[in-house]
């Protein structure tokens, strides 16, 4: 039985899937991934399963969806869930993360048997016991959440912040520590003698847009600003704090020149640990390289910043998978995707089994038509459709190039028809030429656990097993 491979996970957080020049954008400067992107297979319409992180991060590690996998909010997995890495771990493979993973709980490592300059932090109200009222007591008159959207677009600039501290020291731990897995020199034994799972998770272009200042004076001419205003929808014109956002084109250029370098400031990190790994001897071409990111950034399109919200720039992401070793690289898979699918997908590259129960469709029947010259468009046996979901009723559903998404009480429905309308802007929902697909959306919708027809007796999206 030949033994298992390497795989190196790379995340950002808050990547928006078109500032990347394997996306066609030809002003950020992306080598390293564009590199893996010529040399993989690049997924064009990778969803994320809810577009805020603490829940897309659950539903990344988990393969399920919120619903499934309790977590419709910032709510953590539950303690020693199953996760794609205490899967791994099960099947001998080292299972180390080096920065965010955004866990909130008292099981901090949900799978890793190691972590390495890490973010962990319990959540005051996850505390075991915690008498909230003591909490209480000691909040200033001043609140300390996050600054509101406008400040952040103010204070954009060329600064050294925490996040790029944070990065830093993220990246030069998988450094150091791949080195050390590799050729332990200071204390020469054999450690790599079993299979190797390696996450690098960086907090950028995640908020607040700082950036250096050869990065912010390179992009600062060079970007294109959104500048538009909100539509008419009572959620969709919405921010993710539900403030209204009234800068200056110059902020806002300013910090769009900041995300843009916040961008190439990951982009180099991710090539320090490549370059790490050639360095000890590594073939590159032998390891599962896979890129993604927990979602996307509006970044002032359609008038609004952060994410939460179901347009394309908040909730679609990037997704590279690199194995030249089965995959010839160069190729696009257009199906529609979802970040809980890389649980079943890690697990058949590795060949581990699948555990059962999860909403996770291995994507490597994809990867395979990819390279058929006879290939259909899409595969018969996969079900063309992504799910996204914010809180407990904000639901999307995305089949082929029709995206319908259902708010609740907090808004009508919307369907976008992105074959004819790529800038979401007008809402088909009452067109009579969408009339059978809006009721087979309802249908869908109530098939997982939504609406007012929900199922009572949900417990999946009932993927059938690849």
């Amino acid at each position: 039985m030949p033994n298992r491979p390497n795989i190196l996970f790379l995340m950002s957080d808050q990547h928006r899937a078109d500032v990347a020049g394997f996306a066609g954008n030809n002003v950020v400067r992306t080598p390293v991934l564009d590199w893996l992107a010529s040399e993989g297979t690049v997924f064009t319409n990778a969803y994320t399963p809810s577009p805020i992180c603490v829940p897309g991060r659950q539903c990344l590690m988990s393969g399920k969806l919120p619903k499934s996998a309790g977590c419709e909010g910032w709510i953590d997995l539950p303690p020693s869930s199953m996760t794609f890495a205490r899967t791994l771990s099960q099947y001998a493979y080292h299972t180390v993360v080096s920065g965010k993973l955004h866990h909130l709980g008292d099981d901090q490592m949900q799978g890793w048997t190691q972590r390495i300059a890490p973010d962990a932090q319990v959540a005051d109200n996850q505390i075991q016991g915690a008498i909230m009222e003591e909490f209480a007591r000691y909040e200033p008159e001043v609140g300390t959440g996050k600054w509101s959207n406008q400040k952040e677009i103010e204070q954009a600039g060329s600064i050294y912040g925490a996040y790029q501290e944070f990065d830093e020291v993220a990246a030069d731990a998988s450094v150091r520590n791949l080195r050390r897995f590799f050729t332990a020199p200071s204390y020469d034994r054999p450690r790599h003698h079993r299979p190797l799972l390696h996450k690098l998770s960086l907090l950028q272009p995640h908020y607040p847009f700082f950036t250096d200042e050869e990065h912010l004076t390179y992009y600062m001419n060079r970007v294109t600003p959104y500048l538009e205003e909100p539509c008419d929808h009572p959620v969709l014109s919405l921010s993710q704090q539900n403030r209204p956002v009234s800068a200056t084109p110059r902020d806002v250029r300013r910090a769009t020149a900041a995300y843009y370098g916040m961008i190439e400031t990951i982009d180099g990190h991710y090539g320090e640990v490549l370059d790490e790994l050639r360095h000890v001897g590594e073939n590159l071409d032998n390891w599962i390289v896979i890129y993604t990111s927990d979602h996307g950034e509006m970044l002032g399109q359609h008038g609004i910043w952060e994410k939460t919200r179901f347009y394309e720039a908040s909730v679609r992401v990037p997704l590279i998978i690199r194995w030249p070793k089965r995959f010839p690289g160069g190729a696009t898979v257009r199906q529609n995707v979802n970040l809980c699918d890389l649980f079943a997908t890690i697990c058949d590259l590795a060949g581990v089994p699948t555990p059962t129960g999860l909403d996770s469709r291995s994507l490597v029947p994809l990867m395979d038509d990819a390279r058929r010259s006879d290939a259909k468009s899409d595969n018969i046996l996969w079900d063309n459709e992504s799910i996204s979901q914010f809180g407990t009723h904000h639901v999307m559903i995305k089949r082929d190039d029709l995206k319908y998404q259902w708010y609740g009480t907090d808004g009508p429905e919307v369907l976008f028809d992105l074959a004819s309308d790529s800038g979401e802007t007008t809402n088909v929902l009452e067109s009579e030429e969408h009339s059978d697909n809006v009721r087979r959306f309802r249908s869908r919708l109530a098939a997982l656990g939504h609406g007012p027809e929900a199922d009572p007796d949900y417990v999946n999206a009932g993927y059938a097993v690849n």
